[in-house]
């Protein structure tokens, strides 16, 4: 019996250590996780212009390579105009009667964020201009679905009703307190924000729009792939680095609850 509360005791002083960064309070501002958090926004930003940009536009043909670019960059300029005039709002408020589904508008334009705003232990504008490279990167993704075969401006105006009508309410479900999140969904790298949502929605306009116009009738084959190369290197390294970190906290996740299971034996 003494063995075995001594080992119950060192796995709880191992849990300690290894929760200890996670244990700062709400209303103390965490300098190390801010830094981590600034480089994060950088890192993931870096993912679409150039890295997306490049992946997509060494795929298509060269007559089509400078309009893939335009598109991921013009993609970022509104994306990043959205989430700030509504976006954040909408994914991250308190909804109400309707928080299970989307927030509110009572931080438009981050009217509410000022300087000494916390999301958690870090600034919120910090917060929100994080989930704003998701947001960016997102609807960016489906840009391969449609490739050669959708007018800019069409691009443009898809992308901005996909980002509010889509991205805002799933990720206030996961993310915002909503229902997905309730049930106990986590979602530690995007896998269902980001990924799922992107990938239903690059299915669905592939359907609709059809196939390339002489498909399977002449070659089209990737202009540059070299270039799509480097662009899949930005992504993937920077994805390889976000795996890492997540991998630790689900580990982290998994010790602090199984601690919690094993507490009534002590």
């Amino acid at each position: 019996m003494t063995i075995t509360k001594t080992l119950l005791s060192i796995r709880a002083a191992l849990v300690l250590l290894l929760l200890s960064p996670l244990m700062a309070h709400a209303d103390e501002l965490n300098g190390a996780n801010t830094a981590w958090i600034i480089t994060a926004t950088a890192l993931v930003l870096f993912m679409t212009i150039p890295g997306l940009s490049l992946f997509y536009a060494g795929l298509v043909r060269v007559k089509n390579s400078l309009s893939v670019l335009m598109q991921c960059f013009a993609i970022t300029c509104a994306a990043s105009l959205i989430w700030m005039i509504c976006g954040y709002s909408l994914a991250f408020g308190d909804g109400g009667s309707a928080n299970a589904w989307i927030g509110n508008l009572s931080n438009f334009m981050l009217g509410n964020v000022m300087e000494g705003s916390l999301s958690g232990d870090i600034p919120e504008s910090v917060f929100a201009m994080f989930q704003m490279t998701f947001a960016i990167i997102t609807p960016a993704l489906i840009v391969g679905a449609f490739a050669e075969r959708m007018r800019f401006s069409a691009v443009l105006i898809f992308s901005c009703i996909w980002l509010l009508a889509v991205y805002a309410p799933v990720t206030h479900w996961v993310w915002g307190g909503g229902w997905l999140g309730e049930m106990g969904l986590l979602d530690f790298a995007g896998g269902t924000v980001v990924h799922i949502t992107a990938g239903v929605g690059a299915l669905v306009a592939a359907l609709v729009i059809g196939n390339r116009r002489g498909f399977q009738h002449q070659p089209m084959m990737p202009h540059n792939l070299t270039m799509t190369v480097a662009g899949a290197g930005m992504r993937v390294g920077w994805s390889i680095i976000l795996m890492l970190f997540c991998s630790f906290f689900k580990a982290v996740y998994f010790i602090k609850y199984s601690f919690c299971w094993l507490k009534p034996f002590t």
